[in-house]
């Protein structure tokens, strides 16, 4: 009796937890009457024996070895476990959460395209998702060679396939080489389906994919600021217009050089090409201002009240009193 005593009693939970580990195997020791299994909230304990799964405990608490885990085991695979002299098992403590990892392109991804002859060189970073969702496919691959396996090691590996996959997906359908966070989201839609379809075989499944942004060289960059400068002015001519008013404005432009004075007479020219265009003849059919009005002769042989030859007033004479024209017809 005294070798099943509490000083042979041992706890059975995951020590040496950490965020970023996805499993931590508790292997190698003894199991005695007394000894406990502790699971915290978001772990699974498996028991293995002999490499085989032998039951998964998923919700937490604290459960008696010898009275409440080995015979639930006994029940499910009718197996024994005896406790003549201890036993020894392995456990398998899975980290249940979704984890969240950042990623970037080490070096710039040559893409493809027409008249670049080494390609299109762009960077892009995001995040994706990833959590164990096979554990029979975990132990057999992973989880039956190491100890313990972290985020970092599923980073290494997901990294390792984005080069190829970011020139596949960017490539298909012939994307927009110049507005690629525009397909950011197919892009990224499909990777995700590739990268799920790479690591199910390790019991992992990608939960999510996202593209945050592309990053091109500066002077491609430069290039595509300027041509969208342009669509949003209309023209180059209307362009060249504000780029010199903004630059005069600016102080870029200062008074008494020559390009102050070229600035100065480009725009003093369109000023007057404006006012010539608005000075210019009416054409036909458009309206014209009246001609000024000249006296007309008096109709019917009726005595005007002016003279038409000097406007004197003629107060119904039959000549001008002041120059003797003769006023009726």
């Amino acid at each position: 009796m005294v070798f099943f005593g509490k000083q042979f009693a041992n706890v059975v939970e995951w020590e040496e937890f950490r965020d970023d580990m996805i499993f931590w195997k508790w292997s190698n020791r003894e199991i005695k009457k007394g000894s406990k299994l502790i699971i915290r909230p978001g772990q699974d304990a498996i028991f293995v024996n002999n490499g085989k799964i032998e039951g998964i405990f998923e919700n937490e608490g604290e459960y008696r070895i010898d009275s409440e885990i080995i015979p639930f085991l006994s029940t499910l695979k009718g197996f024994k476990f005896g406790f003549n002299s201890g036993m020894r098992v392995e456990v398998l403590f899975v980290n249940t959460k979704e984890f969240t990892v950042k990623w970037g392109t080490q070096n710039p991804v040559l893409i493809p395209t027409p008249g670049l002859p080494g390609g299109m060189p762009i960077r892009a970073n995001g995040t994706f998702n990833f959590k164990v969702n096979d554990y029979v496919t975990l132990i057999d691959k992973i989880a039956g060679m190491k100890d313990s396996y972290l985020v970092e090691d599923v980073k290494i590996r997901i990294t390792s396939e984005l080069d190829q996959l970011l020139m596949k997906w960017i490539s298909k359908e012939g994307k927009d080489m110049f507005n690629l966070q525009a397909n950011a989201f197919d892009i990224a839609r499909g990777i995700q389906e590739d990268l799920d379809m790479e690591m199910l075989d390790n019991g992992i499944t990608i939960t999510g994919f996202h593209v945050m942004s592309f990053n091109y060289p500066q002077e491609i960059q430069d290039m595509i600021t300027k041509t969208a400068s342009h669509g949003m002015i209309g023209d180059l001519q209307k362009y060249q217009q504000v780029t010199m008013t903004d630059g005069i404005a600016s102080g870029r432009v200062k008074g008494g050089g020559t390009a102050s004075d070229m600035a100065g007479m480009m725009m003093g020219m369109n000023m007057a090409n404006e006012m010539m265009k608005n000075m210019a003849p009416k054409t036909s059919g458009e309206n014209q201002p009246a001609a000024a009005s000249t006296p007309a002769p008096a109709e019917g042989g009726k005595k005007p009240n002016f003279c038409p030859n000097c406007g004197t007033k003629t107060e119904g004479a039959n000549f001008c009193p002041n120059c003797g024209q003769k006023l009726n017809a």
